[in-house]
């Protein structure tokens, strides 16, 4: 074959991938938590069982939003100064967690340098092809992943395990002490998302630094 028809072609492909890729600049994301234990006393994870997490896109800007039993932990990633807000409601009990993109990194710490392989299997999950993924930390443990390349966020830090994908992932493992957790996601909407979502609140919250909440066990 002619060396200028085989660039034709190479271009016709990539061009039809990159036409179906969808960049996700605003909508959201519904996970379902579905806990995996072998603990004897199961409370702790009986409370997330059957949680639903939330992710909220505007540009740079996302909002996740972890709902149980115990309460409600959201996240508001500021993508263009990297500063993150973690508000913990549970019962009468409301922190506000300020942390700088320092913070959020060390905190985020056990995923810096994860690698990822990727397997030739599939399967669709809330309307979208997913790819399997074997993400491995730099301890030797490993997670399953499940992301589709037609979802492209501007910024995937309020997933930092996976936010070096080629993609969005849309059903993932982590860790809840010694339970497995699969988040799994139900529905994603593309309808547009209140600025508001992202407000960061005046009052009602007992404010703390990052190293002051570690300090206090929050």
């Amino acid at each position: 074959m002619h060396k200028r028809s085989i660039l034709l072609i190479s271009f016709f492909f990539f061009f039809i991938q990159a036409f179906s890729q969808k960049n996700f600049s605003e909508g959201s994301i519904v996970y379902n938590v579905i806990v995996n234990t072998n603990d004897p006393n199961p409370k702790l994870a009986d409370g997330f069982d059957g949680a639903t997490n939330t992710i909220y896109i505007k540009g740079k800007f996302s909002r996740s939003e972890l709902v149980s039993v115990f309460g409600t932990q959201s996240t508001i990633i500021d993508g263009k100064t990297g500063n993150v807000e973690v508000l913990k409601e549970y019962g009468d009990k409301k922190y506000m967690i300020s942390m700088t993109p320092a913070d959020w990194t060390e905190a985020n710490q056990k995923y810096d340098s994860v690698t990822f392989t990727y397997e030739n299997e599939y399967k669709t999950i809330a309307g979208y092809n997913c790819q399997k993924a074997i993400g491995k930390l730099k301890n030797g443990e490993t997670f399953i992943v499940y992301f589709t390349s037609d979802l492209l966020p501007e910024n995937q830090n309020f997933q930092y395990s996976n936010k070096n994908l080629p993609g969005l992932a849309l059903e993932y493992e982590s860790n809840l002490g010694k339970n497995k957790v699969i988040f799994s996601a139900s529905k994603i909407s593309f309808d547009p998302v209140p600025a508001s979502k992202f407000d960061i609140p005046k009052t009602g919250f007992r404010v703390m630094t990052y190293q002051e909440s570690k300090r206090a066990g929050k």
